[in-house]
């Protein structure tokens, strides 16, 4: 006689990797460099060129470089904000990069910005509560009193008044502006928020409380951040992974202890030396690099930092290192490692 426990019990499966929330491939964004009366094309700025990396849920992941290295982009391309070059973009599995407006306007709420200048991105014509209620009235989410009672909550969870909401942006502090970007960026439940360097506009002080209000936002929603910065000790502070850009390109990628205690890329290693150490009595030795950052309307050819390395080779100048695993989760893009 059949066992009808047995036969009643499913055979057990291989759990399915689990897929991440924002998987970036090969992006790449140019822009065109136009001159004469016809605005004809004599070049390109590599802004972004040739970035892959991933982000899981509840994850942050810091993009930290030099001005100009084209982290900003980075995070405008992934939003869509810009159309990419090449590469893909998906989300939660789903590729993205060449939808449509209309095809895309679900994955708008699911992924949001907040941008470094407080007080440009915010429309001075508008009240605060108008400001935030926006995305809720663009997407049929919510209208009247219930659009109301939505964005005051949302003012009391970022550290704002419910009475402010009839105030215009030239009425709050840099923090305060920046809390209502907050506001915004989270009417819509997002997923996936893009920093776009969203403290460094912000006094020291201000910025320690921006920074707390987002990691307790992420404990609280689960959310993803895209964290964009050049200031590394707050990038220490609120991320789980750090990739490192340099004119367009990742050169090294790893969870932030392994990168702040063991860089293995020399511009890693440089920009680390430029930490300051909060300890009189330690002495760190900086390594300055020689030289500016090339242009990216012609980057060198090879690996782009050969021209600042110290330890460039002859192959640094002709042959562009790939991006290589040294150690789980520990990649980096250097002929010397």
């Amino acid at each position: 006689m059949r066992d009808l426990v047995s036969a009643g019990t499913p055979t057990p499966q291989p759990a399915a990797a689990p897929v991440a929330l924002l998987e970036v491939e090969g992006l790449k964004k140019h822009f065109p460099v136009r001159k004469g009366v016809l605005g004809r094309a004599i070049g390109r700025v590599h802004a972004v060129d040739g970035v892959s990396f991933s982000i899981g849920t509840g994850e942050t992941l810091g993009l930290v470089g030099e001005s100009g290295c084209g982290k900003s982009t980075v995070g405008r391309t992934v939003l869509r904000l810009l159309d990419p070059t090449e590469g893909s973009i998906r989300v939660n599995g789903k590729d993205i990069t060449r939808l449509g407006k209309t095809d895309l306007r679900p994955y708008r709420r699911e992924m949001q910005i907040i941008f470094q200048d407080p007080f440009s991105s915010l429309n001075p014509r508008m009240p605060a509560g108008e400001i935030v209620g926006e995305p809720l009235a663009v997407h049929g989410i919510a209208q009247g009193a219930e659009q109301q009672e939505r964005v005051a909550a949302l003012f009391e969870r970022v550290g704002l008044r419910r009475a402010q909401m009839k105030s215009y942006p030239h009425e709050f502090s840099g923090g305060q502006r920046q809390r209502i970007g907050i506001a915004r960026a989270l009417a819509l439940n997002p997923r996936l928020i893009v920093g776009d360097e969203p403290v460094s506009a912000l006094d020291v002080s201000i910025q320690a409380q921006v920074i707390n209000l987002l990691i307790d936002l992420q404990a609280e929603f689960n959310l993803s951040y895209l964290f964009i910065a050049h200031d590394l000790a707050v990038v220490e502070h609120i991320s789980h992974h750090v990739a490192v850009m340099y004119l367009g390109r990742i050169v090294e990628y790893a969870d932030k202890k392994t990168l702040f205690t063991n860089p293995q890329h020399p511009y890693t290693e440089a920009l680390l030396s430029a930490v300051p150490v909060p300890n009189p009595k330690i002495k760190r030795a900086k390594k300055i690099l020689q030289g500016d950052v090339p242009s990216p309307v012609t980057p060198p050819s090879g690996c782009h930092f050969h021209t600042r390395c110290p330890y460039a080779e002859a192959r640094c100048r002709i042959e562009a290192p790939a991006l290589k695993q040294l150690a789980p989760g520990h990649l980096v893009s250097c002929h010397l490692r």
